[in-house]
C-alpha cells in the first residue's frame, strides 16, 4: 500500500505547526505593540527611540559576544504593596484607632514614633486589598495615605531593575541581546544604576580597576595606547593605579569603545508601566518665576505674596 499521501499529509502538518506556533503567533502577541504612556504622576510616550551612537554600541555589544556572560532579562516574582503616611491629621487618637484595626500586630505603645519623621511607609509588604483598607480607615480618620505598589523579586532585591522586563522595553531595538547566562549581572537597567560614561570606558579598559574580583575580560583593543607627548589628550581616561596604565602613556577610547558605552548607558528598565507597574513620588513643585526679588523696593504687599507652582 502507498504510503506516501500520509507521509507527506504528516510532515505538512508537522511544519504547518512549527510555523504556527513559532512565526505567526508571536507576531500575533508582540508584532502589533505600539508606543504606550508611563504610568504615575507625569504619563509620558514610553518607549522612546535608541539615539545613533547607542545604536552604533549595539552592534558592538553584540560583535563583542558580551551577551554570553550578561542578560537583559530582570525577573519579577510578585508584587506587594506598602502603605504610606504622609499626614497625620488632627485627630491622632482616631488614626491610631484606623491602625488597630487594620494592622496586625500594631503596638499603640510606639504609635508615637511610628507617626513621627512623616511622609513614612507604616506597613509593607502587604496585598493590595489590605492597603486599599488600611488606606481607607486613615483617611477616615483625617489623615492622607497612599497605597504604594512594590515588584518584588530576586532580581528586584539585587538592584537589576525597579520591575520585570516586558516586550515593550526592546519595541524600538533592531536587535536584541536578551542572553541567558550571569557570569555577570544583568544589563536590562545598567544605564539607570550607573550612568557614567567614563566609568564604563574604564571599567571595558580594565574591569578589576573598577570592581574588585570581577571575571570580566579587559577590551583593551577597543582602546588606543599613546605616549605623551606634550599634554594629555582631552579624550584620554583617568585611570586608578591599579589599571596598570605605563607612567608616560594615556588611553584614548576608539569609535567602537565610546559606542558600547553609550549604549550601556542608554538601558534603563525605570518606566512604570500598565503591563508592569510600581509607585513613583510626584515631582518637586516647580520654583515660581514671578515672585518679586524682594529687594528694598518691594512693598509688603508684594513681599507677602506666595506664587503657587504652575500646575
Amino acid at each position: 500500500m502507498n504510503q506516501g499521501p500520509i507521509i507527506f499529509l504528516a510532515a505538512f502538518l508537522a511544519l504547518a505547526a512549527s510555523w504556527f506556533g513559532m512565526v505567526l503567533m508571536p507576531q500575533g502577541q508582540v508584532g502589533q505593540l505600539q508606543t504606550t504612556n508611563t504610568v504615575g504622576p507625569v504619563p509620558t510616550a514610553y518607549p522612546i527611540g535608541m539615539p545613533g551612537m547607542a545604536r552604533q554600541g549595539l552592534e558592538v555589544y553584540r560583535a563583542q559576544g558580551c551577551a554570553y556572560c550578561h542578560s537583559q532579562q530582570v525577573r519579577q516574582s510578585g508584587t506587594v504593596c506598602d502603605v504610606e503616611l504622609t499626614e497625620i491629621g488632627t485627630n491622632q487618637p482616631a488614626v491610631i484607632d484606623a491602625l488597630k484595626k487594620t494592622v496586625p500586630g500594631f503596638n499603640p505603645q510606639s504609635a508615637n514614633q511610628l507617626l513621627t519623621d512623616l511622609p513614612k511607609r507604616i506597613t509593607t509588604g502587604i496585598t493590595k486589598s489590605e492597603a486599599d483598607a488600611e488606606v481607607r480607615a486613615l483617611r477616615a480618620g483625617g489623615a492622607k495615605a497612599d497605597v504604594w505598589i512594590v515588584p518584588v523579586g530576586p532580581d528586584i532585591a539585587r538592584g537589576y531593575g525597579k520591575r520585570q522586563t516586558v516586550a515593550e522595553d526592546f519595541l524600538y531595538n533592531p536587535s536584541v541581546a536578551l542572553g541567558s547566562d550571569r557570569i555577570g549581572p544583568d544589563l536590562a537597567n545598567i544605564g539607570g544604576r550607573n550612568g557614567d560614561l567614563n566609568w564604563h570606558l574604564r571599567h571595558l579598559y580594565a574591569p578589576r580597576s573598577e570592581v574588585k574580583g570581577s571575571p570580566m575580560p579587559p577590551y583593551r583593543y577597543l582602546f588606543e595606547k599613546r605616549r605623551i607627548t606634550h599634554s594629555i589628550s582631552p579624550d584620554a581616561l583617568a585611570f586608578r593605579a591599579e589599571a596598570g596604565v605605563p607612567d608616560g602613556y594615556e588611553i584614548v577610547p576608539t569609535q567602537d569603545a565610546r559606542a558600547l558605552a553609550a549604549y550601556l548607558t542608554s538601558l534603563r528598565v525605570d518606566a512604570p508601566l500598565y503591563s508592569a507597574p510600581f509607585s513613583v513620588p510626584p515631582p518637586p513643585p516647580e520654583p515660581s518665576t514671578n515672585a518679586p526679588a524682594g529687594g528694598t523696593n518691594a512693598t509688603p504687599a508684594a513681599a507677602g505674596t506666595t506664587n503657587q507652582p504652575p500646575k
